[in-house]
């Protein structure tokens, strides 16, 4: 049974700095490719980072480019999504999917497993 379990979410001010986990388990992890996507209230589903199996291949849009950075620990079946200077706009669920293609893309719909989402609100 394929489970995704994203945390890490919470509040913080703005220009501050949360690191968000994937914990994945029921598939070999080492194969498949990681992304997060966020969705802010009335918006649509954007990807903010990915990273293939092989770690060769991450994706970042120009929204986070420079602030966050995505890493995966294979030991330990997790993704990580270290976010910096965060902004107000960062404000959104972010959710964790995994994709068995190992390629890593921003299209979410290469991802059929989703975890449940973490809340991140970025508020002074």
């Amino acid at each position: 049974d394929v489970q995704l379990q994203a945390s890490g979410g919470g509040l913080v001010r703005p220009g501050g700095s949360l690191r968000l986990s994937c914990t994945a388990s029921g598939f070999t992890f080492d194969d498949y490719a990681i992304a997060w996507f966020r969705q802010a209230p009335g918006k649509e589903r954007e990807g903010v980072s990915c990273i293939s199996s092989s770690r060769r291949y991450t994706y970042y849009p120009d929204s986070v480019k420079g602030r966050f950075t995505i890493s995966r620990d294979d030991a330990k079946n997790t993704v990580y999504l270290q976010m910096n200077s965060l902004k107000p706009e960062d404000t959104a669920v972010y959710y964790c999917a995994a994709d068995a293609t190992g390629h890593g893309s921003s299209n979410s719909r290469q991802y059929p497993y989703w975890g449940q989402g973490t809340l991140v609100t970025v508020s002074s």
